[in-house]
């Protein structure tokens, strides 16, 4: 980027900056096109190769995550590189255990965004100058009743909590903000839709989750913190402000989902500049300027007024529960730190008119793969801007609900393991029992014959069933290894599930490793 272009965004902050330093705070429309035009410059060409455009309703724009050392233990808590700590041992355990036991919950990114129909980033990726951006509000009309329709859907599909987007990146809240003007209350819709959204997850039984984004791309100080400080010290007020709001006035709330905060992933991740000029900061090197987001001053009196709340990993302050974003980001089985999957019903996060719902066995076998690795599935969908959920998606989540009937036994309430999941093949677990889960492979073949470990010293194999059925299944021992005949499978499941039972609790066993080539296609070992 050349000198003469940082000289121009110089000349055109310079105003906003004085009116800082004077003590007086400019509303948000005032610097919406300062914080455009830097997205605009850092998307073309500064950090271009972090960010990138969708290519189709199920690529959304995303930033993509910065590689993660092995995680370290001390004292109670588990660290990831620069990410901040989970909380780990028995106490985090008793207060994270309804939420392991929940296992699958339901994610709404709703907002101004849904008139475009081109995801939530749409405002930054495609530069849309907050002034432009804001008429989207005058057109923003949903049906007040929606939320309680969201909440009967994640019911029906079996999901036992609920997140919404509170306020994203692109700054509309969707509650009477006090912090922020651009809000649902303060233009066309006229409602307050978290409230409405709180209490009808609540009348459902479900648990209720809310999104909440610091960073605010209407701001030139989340992109350069340190040149525009005092605008990156307004944004935080925001935060602050609305933080507080949400989290006394809206009642009871058992998860804080934070993102885009925390120091290291300001400016889309941060720029230096050196002898050399502007440059990326390097993914392992933490921010160090003079900005800071005060998150302890946020979450501290959060956790005294909800001592059992459960939050995210995406700001500073210590955290519970670790997040794993997008189908790629599944990984490996992770049995210490509570952890989430999240990922979209259809396309982008944000609503896409043209977006098909993921198959019923895309989502059931992402759902296993999840559970048995240790994890939740947080499945997101997008309404359209009047509030309502396409047809095909509400028949998708009909489908997984019904799955769920028959087979949640083997999902809810259960831990991963022990055995570590390989392709074809992973396992959960509870008291005496273990839950096979035999996958299809690319194919769509399942394996007609499994092996698995003994458990040496360990409690023994007693029976093995059709869990859905309490059909038989034929098993046998053989050395070290039980090899166990598949059933065929079954019309209404996109897996089969082998109830396993043990003559002792299978709990405090060590996830171990399948050997390769345990599973055969053929009915031979």
């Amino acid at each position: 980027m050349s000198a003469g272009l940082w000289v121009n965004i110089n000349r055109l902050t310079s105003g906003i900056c004085r009116l800082y330093q004077q003590g007086m705070r400019p509303q948000p429309l005032l610097i919406a096109s300062i914080g455009t035009l830097m997205a605009g410059l850092l998307t073309g060409g500064l950090v271009a190769a972090d960010v990138t455009e969708p290519s189709s309703p199920t690529a959304p724009a995303r930033v993509v995550a910065p590689s993660e050392p092995d995680a370290v233990i001390a004292d109670g808590l588990m660290s990831e590189g620069l990410r901040t700590p989970v909380r780990v041992g028995p106490a985090a355990e008793a207060r994270v255990k309804w939420w392991r036991d929940a296992r699958f919950g339901m994610f709404i990114h709703f907002g101004v965004y849904a008139i475009p129909g081109r995801g939530e980033w749409v405002k930054f990726s495609q530069s849309i100058p907050h002034t432009e951006y804001a008429k989207l509000a005058d057109e923003f009309t949903p049906d007040p009743d929606s939320p309680k329709r969201w909440a009967e859907l994640a019911k029906m599909a079996g999901m036992k909590y609920v997140v919404l987007t509170a306020r994203h990146h692109d700054g509309y809240s969707l509650f009477d903000s006090r912090a922020n003007e651009f809000n649902s209350m303060q233009t066309a819709a006229k409602t307050d839709i978290v409230r409405t959204f709180t209490d009808a997850v609540r009348s459902e039984g479900l648990r209720v989750g809310l999104y909440y984004s610091p960073k605010d791309w209407r701001f030139p100080g989340y992109f350069m913190p340190d040149l525009y400080l005092e605008s990156a010290e307004a944004m935080r007020e925001q935060y602050h402000g609305e933080m507080k709001q949400l989290t006394t006035e809206y009642g009871h709330l058992d998860i804080i989902w934070y993102d885009g905060g925390g120091e290291n992933y300001l400016g889309i991740g941060g720029i230096d500049r050196d002898k050399n000029g502007w440059k990326r900061r390097d993914r392992d090197k933490p921010y160090t300027g003079r900005f800071s987001w005060k998150d302890d001053e946020v979450n501290d009196p959060i956790r005294a007024r909800f001592p059992d709340i459960l939050i995210n990993d995406r700001t500073r302050s210590i955290a519970d529960i670790r997040t794993r974003e997008g189908k790629a980001a599944l990984g490996d089985f992770e049995g210490k730190q509570p952890w989430e999957l999240c990922y979209t019903l259809a396309g982008p996060w944000g609503y896409s008119p043209n977006a098909k719902p993921r198959s019923l066995e895309e989502i059931v076998v992402l759902l296993t793969n999840t559970s048995s690795r240790d994890g939740n599935l947080l499945l997101n969908i997008g309404p359209d801007p009047k509030g309502g959920v396409p047809d095909d998606q509400v028949e998708r989540l009909r489908e997984i609900g019904a799955w769920l009937e028959v087979h949640g036994g083997a999902i809810y309430q259960t831990r991963g393991g022990p055995f570590l999941p390989t392709a074809q093949v992973t396992s959960t677990r509870r008291d005496n029992t273990v839950f096979a889960h035999v996958l299809p492979d690319e194919a769509g073949v399942m394996a007609s014959v499994i092996k698995l470990p003994r458990f040496a010293n360990g409690p023994t194999l007693q029976s093995a069933k059709v869990y859905s059925t309490q059909a038989p299944v034929q098993w046998k021992t053989v050395d070290d290894m039980i090899e166990i005949e598949v059933p065929p499978k079954l019309e209404n499941s996109p897996t089969i599930i082998i109830e396993l039972t043990y003559d002792g609790s299978v709990m405090q066993l060590e996830p171990m490793a399948v050997p390769q080539g345990s599973e055969s296609a053929d009915g031979t070992l």
